[in-house]
């Protein structure tokens, strides 16, 4: 091989494993969600949905507003025990900072959700969709559990 069609070669060897890279970087996530899940509630149109979120990235992570199809309003909500009496408040954002991990509990943090369209079967799951600052959206499906779970 002459030295004339090594050096296109490497060049376009090089270009390639810098667009490789750069797709593996561009498809990181910003945000990771786990363990998503929702009490069933038989009977009622209100329900509240649990989940775990993990920054993993080097910037803060702002969620705006949460989506689902199964309810005509969802939105993140906060209980705090306040002078010994529970109260609820809602969370107009939710910065989760880099490195962090954030976990929404009974008793906590928790998304509410409205004006349920439809029940939902033990085992199951439905979607919910996290709309980020940036308009990047992360969808996931949220398992629903017996009422009794914790």
């Amino acid at each position: 091989m002459s030295h004339r069609t090594v050096f296109p070669r490497a060049l376009l060897y090089a270009v390639l494993m810098a667009l490789v890279a750069f797709s593996v970087v561009a498809q990181a996530p910003a945000l990771i969600v786990l363990d998503a899940w929702t009490r069933q509630v038989p009977g009622s149109d209100v329900a509240a949905a649990y989940l775990t979120l993990r920054n993993p990235t080097t910037r803060p992570v702002t969620i705006v507003s949460i989506e689902s199809p199964l309810a005509e309003h969802a939105m993140i909500h906060e209980t705090k025990t306040v002078g010994g009496q529970s109260q609820m408040r809602p969370h107009e954002q939710l910065v989760i900072s880099p490195g962090q991990t954030v976990k929404f509990e009974p008793g906590g943090l928790h998304v509410m959700l409205m004006g349920l369209t439809q029940p939902v079967a033990v085992g199951k799951s439905f979607p919910l969709v996290l709309l980020l600052a940036d308009g990047t959206k992360v969808q996931v499906a949220a398992v629903v559990r017996p009422l009794s779970a914790q």
